[in-house]
């Protein structure tokens, strides 16, 4: 069932969301050419143990656990990259996911990083995505269903020639990363026909995460039983915010700081 958080429940999510904003930001001043996708998992893992945070991801069931705290995913990888040995090579686009639980509150965000100078193509499918996901957020504000934001992702992909992963979608979050109901970024009228859509009210607290590729939409899974990729080969970009419907408006509980109290000293996680 669909659970409406209250609004001392929205505050302590954005806790969590705050430590993976933070996260978020490590990764950013890390990614650059010359450095593995380790290197960028690292610090993070460290930064969420010195915060006292439970990763969201590292463990995560599947045919094999998930290994790691961060999906880490470059280029034609869409989705649930595992960080390792591959290293970054300038022009390429790297996308981080993470997520983590706080004093039993969950936050989880996406952001897709350049590697210095990026082809034109990537550089209007990371401004297409994130616009993607922004379009959302200023959608979910005028729209009562979450189908009428979906139909509107979806028409603002595809005029600018571009494609949407239909296989994965977004999903409610709160005590467990994986709530209902689920969130997608297209419109999906099976889902509306199973009664799978839902009202945007006070109390919706959402992970809306579009994820776009360059050609086709088709994806298949790599050997390792995680990694994604396009089935062309052409790059995808992801990004994601945990959102939170208040009376007052929509609330990113993964955004920046908003005071100086919400602010953590990263630096020493910076190499």
């Amino acid at each position: 069932m669909l659970s409406y958080k209250s609004a001392s429940e929205i505050q302590k999510m954005r806790i969590a969301g705050l430590c993976v904003w933070h996260a978020l930001q490590i990764a950013r001043l890390t990614v650059r050419a010359g450095i593995t996708t380790a290197d960028i998992e690292r610090p993070i893992a460290k930064f969420y143990e010195d915060c006292g945070a439970i990763s969201l991801f590292k463990g995560y069931p599947g045919k094999t656990p998930f290994p790691a705290v961060n999906c880490i995913s470059v280029n034609e990888e869409v989705v649930h990259g595992i960080p390792g040995k591959r290293q970054l090579v300038e022009g390429d686009i790297v996308s981080v996911d993470t997520g983590c639980k706080i004093n039993g509150w969950c936050g989880d965000s996406a952001f897709t990083f350049p590697v210095g100078e990026i082809s034109d193509v990537k550089k209007k499918l990371l401004d297409v995505t994130i616009q993607t996901l922004q379009l959302a957020i200023d959608e979910m504000t005028k729209c009562r269903y979450w189908h009428e934001v979906a139909i509107k992702m979806e028409n603002y992909v595809h005029q600018n020639g571009f494609t949407i992963v239909e296989t994965m979608v977004g999903h409610g979050i709160g005590r467990k990363m994986h709530e209902p109901p689920q969130v997608p970024n297209f419109y999906c009228k099976e889902g509306i026909r199973r009664g799978e859509d839902f009202e945007i009210k006070p109390g919706l607290v959402i992970a809306v995460e579009p994820m776009i590729n360059a050609g086709i939409k088709q994806v298949r899974v790599l050997n390792d039983h995680w990694t994604i990729i396009t089935c062309d080969h052409k790059p995808s970009a992801h990004f994601e915010h945990t959102l939170a419907v208040t009376e007052s408006g929509i609330k990113i509980l993964t955004g920046p700081p908003q005071t100086e109290n919400e602010k953590i000293d990263i630096s020493k996680y910076i190499a």
